[in-house]
């Protein structure tokens, strides 16, 4: 087996004090799920319905379960009834699924805006005009089963580190602007997810709070 706890710990020792690792274990299997999580690692991020389910039924109930990927409102109501934060909310019509199938449950479901600051076309997220746009409207503020946390992004996938250390100052700068405006006295929002396997090091200095790191502890995924 991998040596999942081996790779744990070397990331974990990297983070300073107010930095979360989000352990990516989408494509791998409940046992490295486990040898994380006897480590003491408790936040795990999937993207895909059927295996986040399928984990979440094998494995132990203590996990918080963070859906990461591109969230399709026909799925969110068979995550409602578990999910501790959807981290990628990128349209309106997604938090009002949220909010209805949350309240469906009798739950509250935490959520970061998804921001789209990288240059590839092919990412998800609110441009910072549309984020400013949906925020503004207000609508998010009757949504009593929603909980907005904070924001996150992916850099865009490129070997210059100046660009990517741009990008994510982009994205740090925007959270001031959007806590400032409508956040100023909600201690809940506070994250700041950006930075993954290969990028979190540069994210760390660019104040993310949150990392999503997969590739790093559990080696290759297996499809």
């Amino acid at each position: 087996m991998y040596n999942v706890k081996e790779k744990l710990h070397e990331v974990l020792s990297g983070l300073p004090a107010g930095v979360r690792l989000v352990a990516i274990s989408k494509f791998h299997p409940a046992e490295y799920i486990m040898a994380a999580y006897e480590e003491g690692q408790r936040v795990f991020g999937e993207s895909h319905e059927q295996e986040i389910r399928q984990k979440h039924e094998a494995l132990p109930k203590d996990i918080e379960w963070h859906f990461i990927g591109h969230l399709q409102t026909n799925k969110v109501k068979y995550i409602a009834p578990y999910i501790t934060m959807i981290e990628a909310v990128d349209s309106l019509k997604l938090l009002r699924e949220i909010q209805k199938q949350a309240a469906n449950n009798d739950r509250v479901i935490k959520v970061l805006l998804e921001l789209h600051i990288a240059e590839e076309t092919t990412k998800y997220g609110l441009t910072l005009d549309a984020c400013r746009e949906l925020l503004a409207g207000g609508e998010w503020r009757q949504m009593p089963n929603v909980q907005i946390c904070g924001l996150m992004m992916m850099a865009s996938n490129t070997d210059d580190e100046q660009q990517i250390a741009h990008e994510f100052q982009q994205a740090a700068s925007f959270f001031d602007e959007v806590k400032s405006n409508y956040f100023a006295t909600d201690d809940a929002f506070c994250e700041r997810s950006w930075g993954m396997s290969d990028d979190y090091p540069i994210a760390v200095q660019c104040r993310s709070t949150m990392v999503r790191v997969g590739t790093k502890i559990f080696g290759p995924r297996v499809y």
